[in-house]
C-alpha cells in the first residue's frame, strides 16, 4: 500500500487592507482618544502599523481587529497595545538644540537668582526618553557648579513601549553621536562587548527621571508641584488647532507663573488665549 503524504493547507494571510467606512471609524477613536488627526492619506501607514498586531491575535483582517478595538470588548493590554502601535515616536538627543541652549544660558541663570534650590522639569511626550536624559545632562552640567541646587525631571508619554525602553536608557551608540563629546564622557556608559555597539545613560543620571503614561488629551494632568519647565515638542502637530490650545492650557496650569515652556520648532501658539509671553523661538513664560 502506498501512503500519500498529507496535504498541508498554507497558513491564509490576512487581510491587510483597511475599508473605507472602517478607516473613518477608527480615525475618529484615535483622534478621540489621543488627539492625532489621521486623514484619509494616513491610510496605508495605519494598515502597515496594524498588520502585526492582526497577526497576533489571529484576526482574519485588519478590519475584524479594528472592530474588536471599537466595540468596547478589548481589555487594557490591547487597547494600550493599538494606542502603541498608531502612535509615531521620532526623537534625537539633542534635537532643536538652540532649545537646550536657552535653557543653558538663560533660563537657569534666572532660577539662580530666584534662588531656586530644585529645579522641576516635565518632558511631556518623552517618546524613548532621549529628550529627557538630554535634558538631564544640560541641567547636571550647568547645577554642578552651584553648591545645594538638584533638579528632578518628570518623563511622560502615551506610549508604554517606548517608556519601557526610555527607562533602560540604552541606545546604539550612534545614536550619541548628537551628544557633546564631555558629555558622552560623563554620562554614557559604553557597553564591555564592543561588538554590541551600544552605550546606556549612568544610573546617577537615570535616577533623576521618573517616567510614566500620560495621555495629553486627559482632562487633568496629575504631575505634582508646578513646573519650571516645561518641554512639549514636535507633539502638537499631530493636533488640530482647538486640541492644540486646549493642551497647552492644561500644560499651563501645571507651570509655575515666570516659568517656561518649550515647543518644537515647527509649532506656534498664534492667535490662541493663553497667559504666555514669546521669549524666544517657541520658548514661552508664563505671565505672573
Amino acid at each position: 500500500m502506498t501512503f500519500q503524504p498529507l496535504a498541508i493547507e498554507p497558513a491564509i494571510e490576512p487581510s491587510a487592507r483597511i475599508g473605507r467606512n472602517m478607516f473613518k471609524r477608527v480615525s475618529s477613536y484615535i483622534e478621540q482618544h489621543t488627539g492625532i488627526k489621521m486623514p484619509a492619506s494616513k491610510a496605508q501607514m495605519l494598515e502597515g502599523r496594524l498588520m502585526r498586531r492582526v497577526r497576533d491575535h489571529a484576526f482574519p483582517s485588519v478590519d475584524a481587529y479594528c472592530e474588536h478595538i471599537l466595540s468596547g470588548e478589548a481589555d487594557d493590554e490591547m487597547l494600550r497595545d493599538f494606542i502603541n502601535a498608531i502612535t509615531t515616536n521620532k526623537t534625537d538627543f539633542f534635537r532643536e538644540s538652540s532649545h537646550f541652549d536657552y535653557i543653558q544660558r538663560t533660563i537657569l541663570p534666572m532660577l539662580e537668582q530666584e534662588g531656586r534650590r530644585i529645579v522641576r522639569a516635565w518632558s511631556a511626550a518623552a517618546s524613548t526618553g532621549m529628550e529627557a536624559y538630554t535634558l538631564a545632562m544640560v541641567l547636571d552640567q550647568a547645577l554642578m557648579q552651584q553648591r545645594g541646587v538638584d533638579f528632578s525631571i518628570l518623563a511622560t508619554d502615551i506610549d508604554t513601549n517606548v517608556l519601557e525602553e526610555a527607562r533602560r536608557g540604552i541606545y546604539p551608540s550612534m545614536a550619541f553621536d548628537p551628544v557633546p563629546a564631555d558629555m558622552r564622557r560623563r554620562y554614557v556608559a559604553n557597553a564591555l562587548d564592543p561588538a554590541r555597539q551600544e552605550g546606556r545613560i549612568i544610573p546617577r543620571l537615570r535616577s533623576k527621571i521618573a517616567f510614566a503614561r500620560l495621555n495629553l488629551m486627559d482632562s487633568q494632568y496629575p504631575v505634582g508641584e508646578a513646573m519650571d519647565i516645561i518641554l512639549c515638542r514636535n507633539v502638537l502637530i499631530y493636533f488640530d488647532k482647538p486640541t492644540q490650545e486646549r493642551v497647552i492650557g492644561r500644560l499651563c496650569d501645571r507651570l509655575r507663573p515666570g516659568g517656561h515652556l518649550v515647543l518644537g520648532h515647527s509649532e506656534s501658539i498664534h492667535g490662541m488665549n493663553l497667559p504666555l509671553a514669546t521669549v524666544s523661538n517657541t520658548v514661552f513664560r508664563k505671565k505672573d
